[in-house]
């Protein structure tokens, strides 16, 4: 071997041990920015949801204080930028110059805790992507041979908060190849796999439990149109969900002040608290309780309105929340959206046509089906949602209908939140 040949050689095999030291390294913090942020937006949620629904005044105080707050920190703490969501990992991937910055991490951990708690009708999910992509843009950043390594090292960060705040290891691989990355070579294995590795080790010994705790029994092939016909809604839901917050933000840019965009916001999100409390922040307290009470959902009047008015309403609040100044993206809000018309099918169905199907798995598959729809990646919807509740049962039916909701959202609109491009003003 050649003196050059060798040389290289050890290059590589250092590199490699570098990298693998800071994937590690990344997992761990990746992983304890994510836990952190969950249960500190789990705990300040419940409590003043709860003080809301005691005194439905703090409904219309609490949305204008929490995005107030957010443009305050963002105008005097954060450079002044705006959070782009995922679109920022995108510019940052795809180019050798652009970088997230340290200030991402706080920016969008603290922004995407304050909109959630204070009624933002959105998630933490995108913001923890964000901030862990910005612990692995970070670590790049510091030594000049990981310089080709940059969307390895996001692609690390990004699945080990995916790991860490949904309990699924597989799901934070595959969303950092089906949305970010799209492709697989060895660094990217040894990075995503490691950090991925430390993420799952760390909620492991914190022995996290699953967001929702339901108990799956068994699901019936009578059922398997039905769970078609669910894919089917799901991807055109999904599609209005896109439609939505793509043209809500539109909109909004055209306001040139942002306190007259804080105070339209506020007003519409506060409203729409005071008629369905459901829509406040991720919405995964008003999920628990339908996964509770899914067995003896019946078809009334009531129902139909609250259940209707939630399908309609959810995008166009998510989307003013993002539009108004709020962070986070279309994760909780999809998987809200599919809980909900899972549930509306199913009852429908048992009341109008004697279908006997169960409910509880059609809100699952909702979620999955519309999630996958959304962000037109199936496999990390199916391992995702699979992990939330630590049950495989429905794996077979979760497969089918996500590749059926995506192919019938991408059908209608080719594009996701994320993959959208405004077309150039001429």
């Amino acid at each position: 071997m050649s003196t050059t040949s060798h040389l290289r050689k050890n290059h590589k095999k250092i590199t490699l041990q570098k990298l693998a030291i800071t994937s590690v390294i990344i997992g761990f913090l990746c992983a304890f920015l994510a836990v952190s942020l969950k249960h500190l937006t789990e705990h300040y949620e419940y409590i003043l949801l709860h003080k809301a629904t005691a005194n439905r005044f703090l409904f219309l105080i609490f949305p204008i204080f929490g995005l107030s707050v957010i443009y305050f920190l963002r105008y005097y703490l954060f450079k002044k930028k705006e959070n782009k969501g995922i679109k920022e990992i995108f510019e940052s991937t795809g180019s050798r110059t652009k970088k997230l910055p340290v200030y991402k991490i706080p920016s969008h951990f603290f922004n995407g805790l304050l909109t959630v708690v204070f009624g933002g009708s959105t998630g933490i999910e995108v913001s923890t992507v964000v901030a862990s992509a910005a612990i692995g843009s970070v670590a790049q950043q510091k030594e000049n041979v990981f310089k080709r390594h940059k969307t390895e090292l996001i692609c690390a960060g990004i699945a080990a908060g995916i790991t860490a705040l949904f309990s699924s290891p597989i799901a934070g691989i595959l969303f950092a190849f089906e949305v970010i990355s799209k492709k697989v070579n060895r660094t990217f294995a040894v990075t995503t796999g490691l950090a991925v590795a430390i993420a799952y080790a760390f909620i492991l010994i914190l022995d996290e439990k699953p967001l929702f705790e339901v108990h799956i029994t068994a699901w019936h092939l009578h059922a398997f149109p039905y769970f078609l016909l669910l894919g089917l809604l799901a991807g055109v839901n999904s599609v209005y969900l896109t439609r939505s917050v793509i043209y809500i933000k539109n909109r909004f840019a055209k306001i040139g002040n942002h306190s007259t965009k804080i105070i339209i916001g506020s007003i519409i999100i506060s409203a729409s608290l005071l008629v369905f409390p459901q829509l406040y922040g991720e919405g995964y307290h008003a999920m628990k309780i339908l996964f509770v009470n899914s067995g003896s959902a019946v078809v009334t009047t009531s129902f139909l309105f609250t259940m209707i008015g939630i399908l309609f309403l959810k995008p166009i609040i998510t989307s003013i929340t993002l539009a108004s100044g709020g962070d986070g993206g279309v994760f909780a809000p999809s998987m809200f959206i599919g809980a909900f018309l899972g549930l509306l099918m199913a009852t429908v169905l048992n009341t109008f046509f004697d279908a006997g199907v169960i409910p509880l798995n059609f809100m699952i598959i909702g979620m999955a089906a519309m999630l996958s729809a959304s962000i037109h990646a199936p496999f990390t919807a199916l391992f995702l949602i699979c992990g939330l509740i630590n049950d495989y049962t429905l794996f077979f039916p979760i497969l089918i209908v996500c590749l059926v909701s995506k192919t019938t959202a991408k059908f209608i609109y080719p594009y996701t939140v994320y993959s959208y491009q405004p077309k150039p003003v001429n």
